[in-house]
């Protein structure tokens, strides 16, 4: 099963006050553990990660995700396409609260076809994906 990485879901994983800490790495364990998910997401995704780890969590975390957490996972690098696609999607649906990380996110997904998120972004349970946990 291939399964797309949200920031929602990485952020949570490596911030142990975060409320879904907890479900968070319930979850990464039993992908990890199950050894048949291909974990993907996207460079959007890392860059997001990365500004957000590094201004609450601090640069040694920011490092820690790089070194330790982005080497098992497969970046999808977005193409002008995918980021066209992503901006009209963001545009039209004219949502304040809805990225345009995210939108970028739910055209990577169906262009791979990828059906499930570790997401804690109700987002994409809108855009009818699944969501774990």
């Amino acid at each position: 099963m291939r399964v797309f990485l949200d920031t929602s879901a990485l952020y949570a994983l490596l911030d142990r006050d975060d409320a879904n800490n907890g479900k968070a790495q319930k979850a990464w364990n039993g992908l990890l553990a199950g050894g048949d998910s291909a974990l993907l997401t996207t460079n959007y995704i890392v860059v997001e990660c990365v500004a957000l780890i590094q201004h609450r969590l601090g640069l040694e975390a920011a490092r820690g995700f790089h070194e330790d957490l982005l080497p098992i996972v497969n970046i999808e690098w977005v193409d002008a396409e995918i980021h066209r696609a992503g901006v009209s999607a963001f545009l039209s649906a004219s949502r304040r609260r809805l990225s345009l990380v995210d939108c970028v996110s739910f055209e990577v997904m169906r262009t791979l076809g990828v059906k499930t998120a570790f997401a804690f972004d109700a987002h994409f349970l809108e855009q009818g994906f699944r969501c774990l946990p």
